[in-house]
């Protein structure tokens, strides 16, 4: 796995803020403070107690300010959050020199514990990395033990869809957002949320959660808001309420159903452990998959010709014969939609870490401006999977985190589960795209569509 988490944040107040909470560094002050970024071009302080942070705001995100630092200064850049130096990193080539594959450590896990208030790791290297390989195998694990509910939970949405007049607009992102917290609550959690009621309660809890991470909780917007940080405080602690209740009635029992908390539990991880990591896989697990998925058949209502493409490959494998693990490994091209589906809407935008440069300082990786950059993208702004079928661009794109052995876990299950989705859809219907629809981004921690994502569906013959 990389040495980074994949992971974006909408404001640089959240992302330093995070970072610098968990790694306290000493910042440069004083008259006397150097402001000079060690020879790295890139932006001087627009003010002097803010630095670049007014600029980043006007940009209106964190990933389109890197856009334009990196158009004006290069791969290597910089810019100032206060009197903190920060560099960006905006080409794959110059990313590679900084890949550590023997870092174990994983700063978006450690930076969503530390905002839940966890703290129950900080062991050995090699317990950390035991740790963090359990809970990819349990995510594993999981996936091949309930594929079939997968595959039920795809046929459950298609024939809602099948239910509409073809001309009748689908709300694409609130169905498929209903779709992932079924997916995810089902194989992490179990049949507790088997009923419906269950699972609306859910996901109303786990909104309130997921909004103020990264966002009021570090920028100061949620202490000055009493109502806002009751909500959330009573939101988290139902979360918890509800996994230690699971944890409880399924430890040293044996179910039918194996689920990802069952798996966490054959390893040597106590109660809180298990806590932590069945909450992160919740709420993480949830939001990457349902961006995925709904990207990914956004993309397709603008392209006939890949979903001819896509559906003559799902016919081929699959025939009349049901879906199934084993033959999912086949689609090839499918794969190559969703990983493109990954870069065109550069799915998590920036990520990050600490590195020695005169000291401690924060070091992004801007994944939406490499995932952008036409010298190894050509024509980057279109959405064309063929051209993941040349190797070397699939080593390129593993080599960012976003596939293959070093893809962070919550991704490998987003990949699945969408799979699963798009080869149950397509394979009855035609997505079709909303007359005058645009699908403008918004670049949050996982990048979502700006507004309701419209679609329209009609039976293929």
């Amino acid at each position: 796995m990389l040495d980074f988490a994949i992971f974006a944040v909408t404001f640089l107040l959240a992302l330093v803020g995070a970072v610098l909470y968990l790694y306290p560094v000493t910042a440069a002050s004083g008259p006397g403070a150097s402001r000079q970024a060690s020879g790295i071009p890139g932006f001087t302080p627009t003010e002097e107690k803010d630095g670049n942070l007014p600029d980043i705001v006007n940009s209106g995100s964190l990933h389109e300010f890197l856009v334009n630092l990196h158009e004006r200064y290069g791969p290597v850049a910089s810019f100032w959050f206060g009197r903190r130096l920060v560099v960006s990193l905006g080409t794959a080539d110059v990313l590679k020199q900084h890949f550590n594959p023997n870092k174990t450590s994983d700063p978006f896990e450690t930076m969503l514990k530390s905002l839940l208030g966890y703290h129950s790791g900080g062991g050995s290297v090699s317990e950390d990395h035991m740790r963090r390989k359990l809970y990819g195998n349990a995510m594993t694990a999981a996936l091949q033990s309930n594929f079939p509910l997968l595959v039920k939970l795809s046929e459950e949405l298609l024939d809602k869809w099948l239910s509409y007049p073809e001309t009748q607009h689908v709300p694409l992102s609130q169905h498929v957002l209903g779709f992932a917290l079924k997916s995810v609550t089902r194989l992490a959690l179990g049949s507790t949320f088997e009923e419906e009621q269950e699972v609306i309660h859910f996901q109303k809890i786990h909104g309130t959660v997921w909004s103020e991470i990264g966002k009021g909780f570090l920028d100061g917007s949620l202490d000055k808001n009493a109502t806002r940080k009751k909500q959330y405080e009573d939101a988290l602690m139902q979360l918890e309420s509800i996994l230690k209740k699971i944890i409880k009635e399924r430890k040293g029992r044996n179910f039918g159903q194996h689920i990802f908390i069952d798996f966490l539990m054959q390893g040597n991880l106590n109660e809180q452990q298990i806590l932590e990591d069945s909450m992160i896989f919740s709420l993480a697990g949830c939001i990457i998959t349902a961006k995925l998925c709904t990207w990914a058949i956004c993309f397709l209502t603008t392209s006939e010709e890949v979903q001819k493409k896509l559906y003559k490959e799902i016919d081929q494998v699959f025939g009349k014969g049901p879906i199934t693990s084993e033959k999912t490994e086949q689609l090839r091209y499918c794969q190559q939609v969703l990983c493109e589906t990954v870069r065109t809407a550069r799915l998590t935008p920036v990520c990050a870490r600490l590195q020695d440069i005169e000291g401690k300082t924060l070091v992004l990786y801007a994944l939406g401006v490499v995932l952008q950059d036409p010298s190894t993208w050509p024509s980057p702004h279109k959405f064309d999977p063929d051209r993941f079928a040349d190797e070397s661009v699939m080593k390129v794109f593993s080599s960012l985190g976003f596939s293959g052995t070093w893809e962070c876990p919550e991704l490998r299950f987003a990949y699945t589960v969408a799979t699963v989705l798009v080869s149950v859809l397509v394979r009855r219907l035609h997505l079709l795209a909303v007359e005058g629809q645009v699908f403008e981004m918004k670049y949050e921690l996982v990048t979502s569509s700006r507004e309701e994502a419209w679609i329209t569906v009609s039976k293929r013959h």
